[in-house]
């Protein structure tokens, strides 16, 4: 009798590793799934914004300028994208446009090099080593309309925030320069602000956000970022890369945008949209369109913008 009970109690716990083993197998296989889809949106975004950069460089469809092609070309490389990388490089090796400067070339073809680019690897050897002093378009500084610099990290606290989001913003496609906008409109990099409206942490994320995101922790910075970051992407998507159209819905909700045709009536939100606007300094940004179908009310809304 002993030995049965010995028998059936081994069995129950074989039963019970192997579901817990299931459902670890499952989880780890969920979050391969979620992280493989957020590469392919970052890709996606990624690419979107090379092309831009291409047709600017080049003067397809759009009067040629090879600044503006310089700029998008390190929003992509800042998001990793070693073409885009590569392009700024031999750019700035060739002085295609822009001032030749070999430094600056090596920089970029050494990013792109660690990636295993192999066209930057060869062109390393041509223009010599990176310097030491990372380029201004790739630093996490945002400049006011009168050129004053009111983004950057003035403490070790808020370094680690800035680390953060250049190392989780290319996981959703989303830009660090409109993350880092967003993070400075909301909380000015307090990973514990609490508002009286309950939104929480660096992103201040409502509680229904933080559920709709799986956002357990809202005031851990890495959840909390990618809570925000996720509800960004979304936002994206839904309003077609419109990015006074995701501001005003970050801060009033989508719906008040749908209801409103456009940015809602409200002084907070539209001085909410007009800082993040003066901060971000794009109208559009590309999306992702396999997030979420477009909002019901855009092409309303397109419509009242234009008259």
């Amino acid at each position: 009798m002993k030995a049965a009970a010995i028998r059936a109690a081994l069995l129950r716990l074989g039963a019970m590793l192997s579901c817990g083993l299931l459902a670890l197998a499952v989880a780890v296989t969920a979050t391969a799934a979620e992280k493989a889809g957020q590469t392919e949106q970052g890709e996606a975004v990624r690419l979107a914004m090379r092309t831009e950069a291409l047709r600017y460089e080049h003067g397809e469809g759009v009067p040629k300028d090879p600044a503006r092609a310089a700029r998008l070309y390190c929003e992509a490389a800042l998001l990793g994208d070693a073409e885009a990388q590569f392009n700024l490089g031999w750019m700035y090796a060739n002085g295609r446009g822009i001032e030749r400067d070999d430094t600056r070339a090596a920089y970029f073809f050494a990013l792109a090099a660690k990636q295993g680019h192999e066209q930057s690897q060869k062109m390393l050897r041509f223009v010599g080593e990176p310097g030491s002093k990372m380029p201004e378009c790739m630093l996490p500084t945002l400049l006011a309309d009168d050129g004053r610099d009111v983004l950057i990290a003035r403490s070790e606290a808020q370094k680690v925030v800035f680390g953060l989001v250049r190392q989780l913003a290319p996981e959703y496609g989303v830009s660090p320069r409109l993350a880092l906008a967003v993070i400075r409109a909301e909380s000015n990099f307090n990973p514990q602000a609490l508002s009286e409206k309950n939104a929480q942490g660096l992103m201040q994320l409502i509680p229904d956000t933080s559920a709709r995101f799986n956002v357990k922790q809202p005031f851990d910075p890495e959840q909390n970022l990618r809570g925000g970051l996720a509800y960004l992407r979304w936002l994206l998507a839904y309003f077609e890369g419109d990015v006074s159209l995701v501001a005003a819905a970050y801060n009033a909700g989508e719906g008040a945008v749908n209801r409103y045709r456009g940015v809602p009536p409200y002084a907070e939100t539209r001085g909410y949209v007009k800082r993040i606007m003066s901060l971000f300094k794009r109208e559009a940004h590309p999306y992702d369109a396999s997030v979420t179908t477009p909002s019901p009310a855009l092409e309303r809304i397109r419509l009242t913008q234009g008259s």
